[in-house]
């Protein structure tokens, strides 16, 4: 990186920082700092909810899918997220409004308590904390080993940069800190995805054409939909997986639902997310399938679309797409740090001690920040130590889509009129077996990822199914 790329960089951290101090101006209790007080346009929610589901990873451990199995990354990736969008966009967002608008909650495991019991929301809440530190942890560490092949600095540095900006405008801005950060960071994802995209092309013999005829030239199964691992099943495995993850399982993603509105416009705006997954990740992931047809025979795959860019993009446009690929980042793990702390706040806090209930204004956001900045802190922490825990792609694929399941469930179906004799016994049921299973797949020596991925959330939606036919045949 060059000096003209530092500046790019630095006024892309400038320009956070000063969301986050405007932002500041307009929370005034915690229903502001969590969800935006319930004034969130369709549009500024849709695209919030679509660059939430991004992060560094996408440029890391996604760009080493590309390079090694082609194609097949956007059919199990941003295909299945499009339509498991689209799904939720009619099914479920519009619920997640209604309750903000009716029960006044203000995070997304607050109505567990009324639909389930005490216990049920407890384990619900203290699971999901839990994963979302790793995971959070996990989109630090991605970031940084961009910033490590960009610029040279050591990985320990990047994570700690990354983690103090997320840090403090998050801490000081809340919820309409994150979406209009997300709504800038989309500008410049658009602004530097387009530009990757244009100046690769114009770096292949058949210029333009090469969208299409680079495929032949890509080693073999690259251009096939589905490439060993990533089989039809774990497509469908993800395809089940996403439409808990991006109906509100992943409950930064249902904040954006929960800060909408009304029900309309959270359907708009799951509507508009789905569409720009179908659409975007077509461009984006364009550099990153044709990165074989430049860089041969790379010892670490992950650090292909890092070498791309410094290759060809010329200085200051390098900055720009370090700054977007920051941006990715630190959207998804804002959004976290802020429902989190809206979960540990409203659900766990209260019941741990008498202190945390019924406090005034002032105390609950003051508690708000507080709870925000402590959860950023141990992300940072866990991702300083990232290689413990199986790596980037380990701690954000693996671990968080196979434990997703079980505590997602009962989440999203619990929503849902259909279900509504699957009580207390139903969603422990599907906790307890879906933990079950993935403690097994992990013992047990096996070569299926559709299986590993997806065997904890099957198992856990048949017990949900089978424990609540069970208690309506007792009732009947």
């Amino acid at each position: 990186m060059q000096f003209l790329d530092w500046i790019v960089l630095s006024v892309y951290f400038l320009m956070l920082l000063s969301i986050g101090l405007w932002a500041y101006s307009k929370v005034k209790n915690s229903a502001d700092f969590y969800t935006a007080g319930g004034k969130l346009p369709w549009w500024l929610s849709g695209i919030s909810h679509h660059v939430s589901g991004y992060s560094g990873a996408v440029f890391v451990a996604y760009a080493g899918i590309a390079y090694t199995h082609g194609f097949t990354l956007y059919v199990w990736w941003a295909f299945t997220v499009s339509i498991a969008t689209l799904l939720a966009a009619f099914f479920i967002a519009p619920r997640w409004a209604r309750l903000r608008q009716f029960a006044n909650i203000q995070s997304p495991t607050e109505y567990l308590l009324i639909r389930y019991n005490l216990k049920t929301q407890q384990i619900i809440a203290w699971i999901g904390t839990l994963i979302k530190v790793f995971d959070t942890g996990g989109k630090l560490a991605a970031i940084a080993v961009l910033l490590n092949v960009f610029s040279g600095v050591s990985i320990t540095f990047g994570i700690l940069l990354v983690g103090f900006v997320s840090l403090v405008y998050i801490t000081i801005g809340g919820l309409w800190a994150d979406v209009w950060n997300d709504f800038s960071q989309f500008i410049v994802q658009v602004i530097a995805g387009l530009t990757m995209f244009v100046i690769i092309i114009m770096n292949t013999n058949d210029g333009l054409e090469s969208v299409l005829t680079m495929w032949d030239k890509l080693p073999e199964g690259h251009s096939k939909l589905f490439n060993d691992p990533y089989t039809i099943s774990f497509a469908f495995a993800m395809l089940l997986i996403n439409f808990f993850s991006y109906s509100g399982g992943t409950w930064n993603l249902a904040t954006r639902f929960i800060s909408s509105s009304s029900a309309s416009v959270a359907k708009k705006a799951g509507i508009l997310s789905s569409v720009l997954y179908l659409i975007w990740p077509l461009i984006l992931l364009y550099p990153m399938f044709a990165a074989p047809l430049f860089l041969e025979n790379l010892s670490d795959p992950t650090l292909s679309y890092g070498l791309m860019a410094k290759k060809y993009l010329p200085t200051g446009l390098l900055g720009l797409v370090l700054a977007s690929m920051f941006a990715n980042t630190l959207s998804m793990t804002a959004s976290d740090s802020n429902t989190v702390s809206s979960v540990i706040c409203r659900d766990i806090l209260p019941n741990l001690t008498s202190k945390f209930r019924n406090l005034p204004r002032e105390k609950e956001l003051k508690l708000a920040r507080i709870t925000t900045f402590c959860f950023t802190l141990v992300t940072i922490v866990v991702a300083l130590n990232a290689s413990k825990f199986g790596g980037i792609f380990g701690l954000i694929v693996t671990w968080f889509a196979a434990l997703l399941g079980p505590i997602s469930i009962p989440v999203i179906l619990g929503l849902l009129p259909a279900f509504k004799k699957c009580g207390s016994v139903a969603a422990m049921g599907s906790i307890i077996g879906g933990l079950i299973v993935f403690i097994a797949l992990k013992i047990i020596d096996q070569d299926s990822l559709a299986l590993e991925m997806g065997g904890p959330i099957f198992a856990s939606l048949c017990l949900y199914i089978i424990l609540g036919v069970f208690n309506l045949l007792l009732q009947s």
